[in-house]
Formats: structure tokens, sequence, C-alpha cells
């Protein structure tokens, strides 16, 4: 079941023109409709493929069904539908809700999947499932990556591209069993995610959740995390094509500023490869501001897994600024590196940090820089404000995902990341957008762990017009 989308750009969004690219379908009972959180996305070629929750539950979590969208034209058009075999709430599915996706492209098998978790009535998990798309258009029922039920959580998929890596082809699943505390667990697939090997863990039975597998040139796949209890960053390798796995090693510990609203916010590790295996993780951070008042979003790097840098800042706004900046996704295009590396970097903000549930503006930022991390560009604010009391309801707190994500194509960024219009009659209307045509590069250069000598970027842009629904019924 999938439908083409005609589409016309929202009006008066901050600096850019977004497009609507998926709305949730459902109508079944229980789940907080029209909602759509928590996007994934991956890019091969001139085709992008974005999987999100669509009819977000309250209690117990989970969504009606998780949806995709798929651009075969690098962003220009964009067709949408969701995923067959996993809930009754589409028909053909056995579960009640599912949660967690996640994209990936397998090159050697020309096949595209997305990772779910799916979860039963009472909202105990079952076995990761992976769905399969030679097109990203048309899915196949979901196959288990694991035979038999696993309490599995944060679930996430991911293959070697590289033609050269003697482990090509080989895709990396990964997830954690959340009844026995967070223990980390990944299976192999080999055969473009039709089966999946045993279950293995890392060295030492380490515990965490949130593990994003990177793939280098030469083969050796580096997996950043979270520890289970959210207060470290964690990374472990394998060089044997996921038959092995290090024991992990510590790449932060994250000082984070606890953002105001009651806004769900994980901080979660964000990901990214260049080209050459230089693996960069995002999260937000206070490190760099006196009293911790506000985050920002910082980053380490690594080229072999076990030696990290230190914390180096983004000069989005001043340190001295009101900003706080959270939920950051990464993406560097495909064949750029070193100095050479374009990096994108999507976020979600508040103007003011000390601000209220009541008060609170919520907006989508996006930022990039040419030459690897050494400077970037001036911010870009892409969407908001959003009233925090028109996001969907979780037990941990209102939602727009516990992660985003970007991808490029010809040369250009494409963020995906749910925008909540103002409810009217008490109905959510929110859904998953993405910058008509994409995103270049800004002018303006700030080099990397300097201050801006610039007032608050993003309040500059203040005050900004309300999101207007286009026209897609």
């Amino acid at each position: 079941m999938f439908c083409a989308l005609l589409l016309f750009p929202l009006a008066s969004l901050a600096q850019v023109s977004l497009n609507e690219i998926s709305k949730d379908p459902f109508t079944n009972i229980g789940p907080q409709h029209a909602t759509e959180v928590e996007p994934d996305t991956f890019s091969f070629g001139n085709t992008i493929v974005t999987a999100f929750q669509q009819g977000r539950f309250n209690l117990n979590g989970g969504c009606s069904d998780i949806g995709w969208a798929t651009s075969l034209d690098g962003g220009m058009t964009w067709q949408n539908g969701s995923l067959p075999g996993l809930t009754r709430n589409l028909g053909g599915g056995k579960f009640a809700r599912v949660s967690d996706p996640a994209v990936a492209f397998d090159a050697a098998h020309s096949t595209w999947m997305i990772a779910s978790l799916p979860l039963q009535a009472s909202g105990s998990h079952t076995a990761m499932l992976i769905s399969r798309s030679s097109d990203g258009i048309n899915w196949n029922n979901p196959v288990n990556v694991t035979p038999a039920v696993e309490n599995s959580d944060k679930t996430w998929v991911a293959c070697d591209n590289n033609t050269a890596s003697p482990f090509y082809g080989h895709c990396y699943a990964e997830w954690d069993d959340n009844f026995a505390g967070d223990v980390i667990f990944l299976n192999t697939s080999t055969d473009g995610g039709m089966t999946w090997g045993p279950s293995k863990q890392p060295a030492g039975g380490p515990t965490g959740l949130g593990g994003q597998p990177m793939a280098q040139p030469g083969g050796r796949v580096i997996v950043p995390s979270s520890d289970a209890f959210l207060s470290s960053l964690l990374a472990y390798t394998s060089s044997d094509g996921g038959n092995t796995w290090t024991s992990a090693v510590t790449i932060a510990i994250p000082n984070t500023h606890l953002n105001s609203g009651g806004l769900r916010d994980l901080n979660l590790p964000a990901a990214a490869i260049d080209a050459a295996g230089k693996v960069f993780v995002a999260w937000h951070d206070c490190r760099f501001r006196a009293g911790c008042p506000a985050n920002d979003i910082v980053y380490s790097t690594s080229t072999d897994g076990t030696h990290w840098s230190k914390a180096i800042r983004v000069p989005i706004d001043p340190t001295t600024s009101t900003v706080d900046h959270f939920i950051p996704g990464i993406e560097i295009e495909p064949g750029t590196s070193g100095s050479s590396a374009h990096i994108g970097l999507s976020y979600y903000f508040y103007p003011q940090s000390n601000c209220t549930a009541s008060t609170c503006q919520l907006m989508e930022g996006y930022i990039s820089s040419p030459d690897g991390g050494n400077t970037w560009t001036a911010p870009t604010t892409l969407a908001g404000p959003m009233s925090i009391s028109s996001l969907p309801q979780t037990n941990q707190g209102p939602m727009v995902g516990d992660y985003q994500s970007l991808s490029f194509a010809g040369g250009t960024a494409h963020p995906v990341f749910a925008v909540a219009n103002p409810r009217m009659g008490g109905k959510f209307d929110e859904a998953m957008y993405s910058p008509v045509n994409g995103l270049v590069d800004g002018l303006a250069l700030y080099r990397a762990g300097e201050d801006k000598p610039v007032p608050n970027a993003h309040s500059d842009h203040l005050p900004l017009t309300v999101p207007v629904k286009d026209n897609l019924d």
C-alpha cells in the first residue's frame, strides 16, 4: 500500500520551504492520531528512503505501524506508505504495535531494509524484524533477525557497502535485551537480510542501547552506543565480519543540561562515517557553557573505534546565548572524506532554554561543514515554532523522536523531521517534512571549537510564523 504525493511547500516557514512527505493514515482506536515521530533515513545514489512511527501510542509505547517515504529523484518528489505484515492495523500483521525504525541499503544485494521492533498489546517486545525491498517502494513482509522471541529494544541495521571490503555485503543488526538490563547483541546477514546468523555479544557482555554500526572501507565495523543508563557513550568493533566483537571503550561522558518543557530526550548518539572510514559521533552537551544552562551539539571522532578525540563543539550559537540544542542527526556526503568531508547536522532547539511546558518554542535547525568539521556554515532554521502541547505524549514526555536523520543526494542534504502544527479541536497534526529540493551550504564559515563572532544566530530569525498545513488531503 502506497500513494504518490503531489507536494506543495509550506508557507513562510523560517528560512526554507518544506514538503510534507507523509502523514499518519490510521484511525484505529487507542493511538494519538495524526502523529508521526522518530525518522531515520538512508540514501544510495539519488534514492532516499526514510522510515518513522505512525500513530504514536501513549501507554506502553510504540505506534500503529512503521511508515516509509521514498524519493527516487534526489528529494524532488516522494512516494509514501506503511510497511505490510507488521501490525494488525494495516492487515496481515500479528502485532499490536511497533517501534524504533532504522533504514539501510545493501549495495551488494541491491536490497533496502527497514529494521523495526514489534510489541505485543501489553507492551512487551518480541524479536527484531527486517522488512526488505528491491526498490524502496514495494516492501515484503518482515523476517525475524532472531528466530526465538527476545525482549529486544532500540533496534538498528547497517550494511558494508565498501566494494573493496572483504565483508562487502555483510549487514549488521544491533539490538539490546531490555529485560536483561540492556545486554547488547548483534546479528549478521550475508544474503541481503533474508536470513540472519546467531546473536553475538561484544566481549565482556556490555549493556547499552542505540548502537549504530559503521563499516570502514577495510571491513572493520565500529559501533557507537549509549550505555544502559544513558550516562556515557561507548564503542566496540568487529574486524571479522561480525563473528566476534571487542569489549566496549568509552567515547565520552556527556555533561547534559536537562531540557525544559518535559520533552522526551534520551540523548542517544548520532553517528556518521566518511569515505576514508573516520567516524563522527554527535550528541548534545553543556560542557562548554558556564553553569550548564543549555546544550551545544558536540562530537568526537575516531579512525579505529578505540581511540576517540575530545569533544568538539559545533559553533551554532555563542556559548553565552540562550539557545538550547538537542536530538542531533548527522551525515557525511558519500565519497567525501578528510579535509573535504561534507558534513550535515540537523537538530531541534529552543531559542530560550529556560522556558516552560507552556512557553517553550520547539524549532528545527541545520548546519553544515564543507571541510571535515574544521569550519561550519551559518545555521539555518528549518521549522518552528512548535508548541510542546502539539506533540504526542509518552510515558517519558512529549515526543518528536529519540533520534532524527538526514541523507545526501546530488550534493544536497535532505533532513527528515517531525513538525507539529497547532492542535485544532484537540486533534494532533504532526507529520514528516523535508526541505524542498534539499539544502546547500551557507556562505559564512565559523571555526569549530571557537565562539561565534555573532549574536544568537537562531534568535536573529525570530519571531517566526507557525507552519501552515499544505493541501495533501
